[in-house]
């Protein structure tokens, strides 16, 4: 069973990426385990299932004509990469990562909240679509997004067991 599940987005879209015209959340429940918002995002973003990173590779290829970032691409981030996204704010709890493109902005949230017993992490993912390409682009990834977050968000868990 896939520990991961979704949930109504918990965070203040207007404040993160205002305009959003697409929010989700996906949260995951870690027991007692102890990690920062970091952790979890590197967790999920650089040991996800390699089925994740062959479509990043065949999405790579399939945007660079039409100019659209690419994995490594883009201005350098306060708080450095994770994989490919640029870290735009962090503390412990909170991580704020994404970048905007000529077809749209994106933004990942990855909060840790909880107790000492009974701690969880959620991913929100926002999204903002600025021309016809965005919202093409949207359109075509959103049936496989869900199935993405899940898994990569499962690799939270798997070390706390």
């Amino acid at each position: 069973m896939n520990p991961v599940r979704e949930v109504t987005p918990n965070v203040d879209a207007d404040a993160v990426l205002a305009g959003a015209q697409f929010i989700d959340a996906f949260r995951v429940e870690i027991g007692a385990a102890t990690v920062s918002a970091r952790e979890a995002c590197t967790r999920m973003v650089l040991n996800g299932p390699r089925w994740v990173d062959a479509l990043t590779r065949l999405r790579n290829i399939l945007v660079t004509p039409f100019g659209l970032k690419t994995s490594g691409e883009g201005a350098p981030a306060p708080g450095g990469l994770i994989g490919l996204f640029p870290v735009l704010s962090e503390t412990p709890e909170r991580l704020v990562a994404g970048f905007d493109d000529s077809h749209l902005d994106f933004r990942l949230v990855v909060d840790v909240a909880g107790d000492d017993t009974n701690r969880q992490v959620t991913s929100t993912t926002l999204v903002r679509t600025n021309n016809l390409l965005g919202r093409t682009y949207l359109t075509l990834i959103t049936p496989f997004h869900k199935q993405v977050v899940r898994s990569m968000m499962a690799r939270i868990a798997e070390p706390a067991r």
